[in-house]
């Protein structure tokens, strides 16, 4: 099924309902794997973070990493799960070359939480359910890189390169419960829940849930039950999803394709697909093999898990103020619609916002820079707008220097200029520069007098009554100041100089 044989959205829609599932891998920012002590340092040479444990050497012995666990039940205390008062791990049978022991150790029928649910906001402002089946505890695998063909994939290489060296770092998988009732906004829902379950993820501190770096990557389960319909239709499972964009995408995809398949009286497969980005389609992998298939049977290796309740209650009492609920308090606080709110978050700007104000800028005005002017750099860049190089402090410098009245808007967008180009902090850039406002009375009275002077007949009218044409004359004064001038002060020095009342 190539793209240019799905039926239109609106069409797959006015037959099939869709049902989702999305799968999450979570990898937990642990200083050592999960079942030895190897570190889980990004960028080390290949295979130098390696053990006998992790590669599954004989006679090696696993030793679970307590705060994988303790990470395991914060999440799963953040998503309202119930924490099990006893779980265990058990060996996922399966071979890949990235895989040294054979199996993967997880938890199958035994998870550390389960039952829980995420309230997420679509971008109107309607909160819609997403309810959690389990989060589990496992350990990722090595990485292959595909050498040689002209995908990166393993079709066409001429050899692969196995790396190890992620191999057993903790992994918490988050997966829900079917997704129904969506209808065309089940690809927005999806969305909105990996968006809001990275928010919560990155607030409990156990990672930094970057999707870009494979920190966080999500399964979208997908299938289409005709209209009516009880019974579940046959799943696609896109794989190893790593951005917001790309998982909407995928299952918009996926009901398209799904419907095109259907309705043309073909079978759906299951099976495991491939997500291309500089499309938006996916193709397919692999069929997709069911819980027995794996061969799942208890680790021998490693006792059950059994979390106090004590303790369990006092990682509660850790758990940050979550996510959506500090952007409630916020808006409140901010004075702005739910409207402003989602697009301050879809702009990824509460975090710098928040920062600049606690650095003493009023929160209005931190909202007008980083929303303006450095989410407009940000986009130019085509990058995130906490990666500029301006920090919450410099931006809150900036707006008091605008408030003391040594920059106007103008001028403040030049030292932001200057700042992002490693000029130094806005201070710095104001004296480097020159920037800063005219305001000096004798300067700013001789400007005056050349724009009336200049303009004979605008200050004619400003005379007879017409003071709205006094902006002209400011105009000039800014333009023979390089917009330098206090254009309110040059406003008030026209008038008076006409013998005009404001």
């Amino acid at each position: 099924m190539t793209v240019t044989e799905l039926v239109s959205y609106d069409e797959a829609l006015a037959s099939y309902d869709p049902v989702m599932g999305l799968e999450v891998h979570v990898e937990l920012g642990t200083r050592t794997k999960m079942f030895c002590g190897c570190s889980t340092e990004l960028g080390a040479e290949a295979n130098s973070q390696v053990c006998p444990t992790c590669l599954g050497l004989p006679g090696a012995l696993p030793v679970v990493n307590k705060v994988g666990v303790e990470s395991a039940v914060r999440i799963g205390l953040a998503l309202n799960c119930r924490i099990a008062d006893w779980c265990r791990f058990a060996r996922k049978n399966y071979f890949y070359p990235d895989m040294p022991k054979n199996f993967q150790t997880s938890q199958y029928d035994e998870p550390i939480a389960f039952d829980g649910y995420l309230d997420v906001q679509l971008e109107d402002g309607e909160v819609f359910r997403v309810e959690i089946e389990r989060a589990h505890m496992e350990e990722d695998t090595g990485k292959s890189t595909h050498v040689g063909g002209a995908t990166g994939r393993i079709h066409g290489a001429s050899h692969s390169l196995l790396d190890y060296n992620r191999a057993g770092i903790p992994l918490i998988e988050i997966v829900t419960k079917p997704i129904q009732g969506a209808g065309e906004r089940a690809p927005e829902v999806a969305k909105a829940y990996v968006a809001e379950l990275r928010e919560l993820i990155k607030a409990l501190g156990v990672s930094e849930a970057r999707m870009e770096m494979g920190q966080m990557r999500c399964d979208v389960n997908l299938s289409l039950r005709p209209k009516g319909a009880e019974k579940f239709g046959t799943r696609s499972e896109t794989k190893n999803v790593n951005s917001l964009r790309s998982v909407e995408r995928a299952a918009r995809f996926e009901i398209q394709r799904h419907a095109a398949v259907l309705s043309s009286g073909g079978t759906i497969i299951q099976e495991t697909r491939h997500f291309h980005e500089e499309d938006g389609s996916t193709t397919s992998g692999r069929v997709k093999e069911e819980a027995e298939d794996y061969r799942y049977f208890p680790e021998p290796d490693l006792v059950p898990v059994a979390p106090a309740r004590e303790w369990v209650e006092e990682l509660r009492g850790t758990l940050p103020e979550l996510p959506r609920v500090r952007r409630m308090r916020l808006r409140e606080e901010w004075g702005i619609s739910e409207h402003e709110m989602q697009s301050v978050l879809n702009a990824g700007a509460v975090d710098p916002i928040v920062a600049t104000v606690d650095a003493g800028a009023p929160a209005d005005q931190a909202r007008k820079w980083w929303m303006g002017e450095l989410a407009r750099r940000a986009n130019e860049d085509g990058a995130e707008l906490t990666a500029l190089p301006i920090t919450p402090e410099q931006v809150a410098r900036l707006c008091a220097l605008v408030a003391e009245g040594s920059l106007n808007d103008k001028l403040a967008r030049q030292t932001i200029e200057g700042v992002l180009a490693g000029e130094g902090g806005p201070d710095e850039v104001v004296e480097k520069r020159g920037l800063k406002v005219v305001s000096d009375e004798g300067a700013l009275g001789t400007a005056v007098d050349e724009a009336i002077a200049g303009n004979p007949d605008i200050a004619e009218k400003v005379r007879g009554g017409k003071i709205q044409a006094a902006g002209a004359l400011v105009g000039a004064v800014m333009k023979a100041t390089r917009g330098q001038a206090d254009a309110g002060r040059a406003r008030e020095m026209i008038l008076e100089k006409l013998g005009v009342e404001g």
